[in-house]
């Protein structure tokens, strides 16, 4: 047993140390074991739809700035000018052939070269005008772009490993290509980082927290099916990635109704992919997946809106969260609608759903001041027995914990052994061209 984990088989029983919660050491040293050696999420290559587009955010305590340069091509910065520090670029976003450091006056181009400085002369012949710092490394997947501060880090491809998958049954909804929609939900939670993605793949909590959007849902007029929402695995997609899979037809029970044309509409979308990827492949497109790429991007797809949160960890109890919602621009005003409905209505900030959840992690973090007396949390569930764990039990948060001990303590601890999901759950994906780097 190692000081954070309890992985005992022979019960069988896992526990997480609530020591890991609220320890400062712990939170340093998961800045330099964790975020500065992985790949980790930066954004969308379709939030930048303009040659010299712009954002600004932060990764792993570092601000960036992510952009286009004047011929489209990508590009990554540390949002820190090379001359004394100061953030070159302090908008959240804007469109800028030139970026000026409000110091001194430095200008730098959008491709990331130093274009000006006030009276260069003084710096004498040999001045080397240093550009734009750059991570170690960039790659992106099917328009997610991804930074590691390590040099060394594996191939994001290999990174992603099963996760690709998943991404890939949410690219292939749209044949133009899946892309952000303008505005996000921004917003901060008085909890430790962990708590937040435990929550995004627990599939237990979601009736007795948000029992009032179900209330709404229902009385809109939606029939919640109960063997439907029940229909899901729990997957272990590799290097600590983890998906809550749900069966054909699941991703939409969640939201308002949609009128006869509306539902039409959406068949008819599935109906046609049928065509180029077959029925088993567009059943798992149908399902809902609620993911997690190690260690703080989800990605949600139920299918009524799929929504791509960003978890931040700025101290041990408190973390920032960025989310943003990705549709295929083909969509009609009606599916476009209800996906933006449910962006706000369940998703946000302010709406019925993360709230709930916001209150349940502070009143973890609140309560684990007493993790001296109660050093324990029991994530246990769906351990025992050879049958395959449903989303409804744990097994997707053990996946990522045993991965988070590897890289804190050393120590690899083996996957759970249990009977294969069905076949419908992991039906491959047609052999047609992979989805490419785009950055």
């Amino acid at each position: 047993m190692s000081q954070f984990i309890d992985d005992d088989r022979e019960m069988p029983r896992f526990r997480v140390n609530r020591k890991a919660m609220v320890d400062p050491d712990v939170f340093a040293k998961e800045r330099d074991e964790i975020f500065d050696q992985v790949w980790l999420y930066l954004g969308h290559e379709t939030e930048l739809k303009k040659p010299n587009d712009f954002k600004t955010r932060n990764v792993a305590g570092r601000p960036m700035i992510f952009g286009r340069d004047a011929k489209g091509a990508i590009q990554v910065w540390l949002n820190s000018c090379p001359h004394r520090g100061a953030m070159i670029c302090r908008e959240p976003a804007g469109n800028a052939r030139f970026m000026t450091c409000f110091y001194h006056g430095w200008s730098f181009s959008s491709s990331g070269q130093l274009v000006a400085v006030p009276g260069d002369t003084s710096y004498g012949p040999e001045f080397e005008r240093p550009g734009l710092a750059t991570p170690a490394r960039v790659d992106s997947y099917a328009g997610f772009v991804f930074i590691s501060f390590n040099p060394d880090v594996e191939p994001l491809v290999d990174y992603l490993a099963g996760a690709t998958d998943f991404i890939d049954l949410i690219a292939d909804q749209s044949e133009q290509g899946m892309q952000i929609v303008d505005g996000t939900h921004e917003y901060s939670v008085k909890a430790n980082w962990k708590l937040l993605v435990e929550n995004s793949v627990d599939g237990y909590h979601a009736v007795s927290t948000h029992q009032r959007y179900f209330e709404m849902v229902m009385a809109s007029g939606v029939e919640l099916d109960g063997a439907k929402m029940g229909q899901s695995v729990a997957l272990d997609l590799g290097n600590g990635h983890t998906v809550i899979a749900g069966g054909p037809d699941t991703g939409g029970i969640f939201g308002r109704p949609l009128s006869e044309a509306g539902t039409a509409e959406k068949k008819a979308r599935f109906d046609a992919f049928r065509d180029k990827y077959g029925d088993a492949w567009v059943d798992r497109m149908s399902g809902s997946r609620n993911m997690v790429i190690f260690p703080n991007l989800v990605i949600i797809d139920l299918v009524m809106g799929v929504v791509v949160r960003k978890i931040d960890p700025v101290s041990p109890d408190y973390m920032e969260v960025t989310a943003w919602e990705l549709v295929p621009p083909e969509e009609g005003a009606e599916l476009k609608r209800q996906r933006l409905d449910n962006f706000l209505t369940f998703w946000g900030p302010g709406g019925l759903a993360s709230p709930d959840d916001v209150e349940a992690l502070e009143t973890c973090q609140r309560s684990f001041a007493s993790h001296r007396e109660l050093p324990w949390s029991d994530v246990s569930r769906g351990m025992a027995g050879e049958q395959h764990p449903s989303g409804s039990e744990e097994l997707q948060m053990r996946t990522w914990w045993r991965r988070w001990n590897e890289f804190m303590t050393g120590e690899v601890l083996p996957p759970e052994e249990h009977l294969a999901p069905a076949a419908m759950y992991t039906a491959p994906r047609p052999s047609l061209p992979a989805q490419q780097p785009t950055a």
